[in-house]
């Protein structure tokens, strides 16, 4: 990682912060594949960790994706079409890869506009909470270009068809309330406690036994793409193996005597 992309651990909590606020922490740059790679494979790597928090410093989610050096035709947007293919097949979608890969639950804590690329990184995450400041917009019409980054994918998804395909064609953007309103987002607090009823939420989820934490959100993802007759049969297999785990046990027995359980990934 680097300062671009500021990595914090407490406890099982990562805070992943997007970090360029100056100029609304766009998304693309060279190293942000590198970073957002690293950066899961940690957090994949490090059985302690169970929830991620993923923000943006300063007033700011993500603008997006550089527009400026599109203008320009730098930073892997100049040449040939095979090359700019090539630019986000192995730059961009590195970063949407990334975050899609994260195993543990993923919490966006909208603080800002998340325009474009930012909108797709948050509709990466499991569930968001936004800020009453925060603006969403899936934008890419009104510069000329496709949903490029998964938001295709992702938001009808999220919020249906009809609306994804209303916030696509108009290129309007959409406040908070209204991103509630239609299931983008899970909750909206004022902009200065967006931060600690993330935690909040992030703790609640970190009481919970670790490995079937992860494979949840593996079952959840694949029931996304799976019939249900194969979702069935992957609910069935990781079912047994929840069965065999210590954490079951001490679930059980925290149960029955009324307490909070005390997991240990076993």
């Amino acid at each position: 990682m680097s300062d671009a992309l500021l990595f914090e651990k407490n406890g099982p909590v990562v805070t992943l912060t997007i970090n360029r606020p100056e100029i609304r922490n766009p998304l693309g740059a060279a190293d942000d594949p590198e970073n957002f790679s690293k950066a899961a494979a940690k957090i994949n790597a490090d059985r302690d960790v169970r929830c991620v928090i993923l923000t943006g410093a300063g007033k700011a989610f993500s603008a997006g994706g550089n527009v400026k050096a599109m203008k320009e035709g730098t930073d892997g947007f100049g040449g040939a079409g095979v090359h700019i293919r090539e630019h986000y097949r192995t730059g961009i979608h590195r970063i949407v890869r990334a975050v899609w890969g994260i195993e543990v639950p993923v919490i966006a804590a909208v603080n800002g506009p998340a325009i474009g690329l930012g909108n797709d990184v948050a509709c990466l995450c499991d569930t968001r909470i936004a800020a009453d400041t925060a603006i969403f917009g899936a934008t890419f019409l009104k510069i000329g270009l496709i949903p490029g980054d998964g938001g295709a994918w992702l938001l009808p998804r999220i919020i249906g068809m009809a609306r994804a395909s209303e916030l696509l064609y108009t290129g309007d953007t959409i406040d908070a309330a209204t991103a509630k309103s239609w299931g983008l987002v899970s909750e909206v607090v004022p902009a200065a406690e967006l931060m600690d009823r993330a935690r909040g939420v992030a703790a609640k989820i970190c009481g919970q036994a670790p490995d079937v934490l992860r494979m949840t959100k593996q079952l959840l993802r694949q029931g996304m793409m799976q019939s249900f007759d194969n979702i069935m049969e992957l609910s069935a297999s990781m079912q047994a193996l929840a069965h065999h785990t210590a954490d079951h046990q001490e679930a059980l027995d925290a149960f029955f005597e009324k307490r909070p359980g005390v997991y240990k990934g076993e």
